[in-house]
């Protein structure tokens, strides 16, 4: 399964099912191992050593990326909201981007919306949107569906 994009305008909104419940979604998201390991989606590299998490309202994350030609580029949000393991707003102070990231329980994981707002007239492409979806494509395969090691059903032997 891959990420669903929308373009709106300014807007640009991924949907996609995780096989993870949402406080391992969360971790993943504010984790700065995870974030370099599924942030680059297939378009580049984030260094582990490159991520920072100051994770409060206020609070910085930043990140240093890698393109397979060599360009790197720094990213750098400030936390406007944190409601573990619920939604997470970020903003990017110099163009004004701002991105939400709800996480719903489903029955089999967690629905994931991530909404970015005020996209700067360069990210208002099917080059951005498809960089969203490996992003979130790239989250899916670093997130192992969860074992939920339930030992009552009786054809689990466990």
């Amino acid at each position: 399964m891959r990420t669903r994009v929308e373009r709106h305008g300014d807007e640009l909104i991924a949907r996609r099912r995780l096989p993870a419940a949402p406080d391992r979604v969360w971790a993943a998201f504010t984790s700065p191992a995870s974030i370099a390991a599924f942030w680059g989606g297939s378009h580049a590299t984030v260094p582990p050593d490159s991520v920072t998490v100051d994770l409060r309202p206020g609070g910085e994350f930043t990140l240093d990326t890698r393109a397979p030609d060599g360009r790197t580029g720094r990213l750098r949000f400030v936390y406007v909201s944190v409601d573990p393991p619920r939604e997470l707003v970020f903003e990017e102070p110099v163009t004004g981007l701002r991105t939400t990231v709800t996480l719903r329980p489903a029955r089999d994981g967690t629905d994931l919306t991530v909404h970015q707002r005020k996209l700067p007239p360069e990210l208002r492409t099917d080059q951005a949107a498809d960089g969203l979806a490996s992003i979130l494509d790239a989250l899916a395969a670093h997130l192992p569906p969860d074992d939920d090691g339930d030992s009552s059903d009786p054809s689990n032997p466990a």
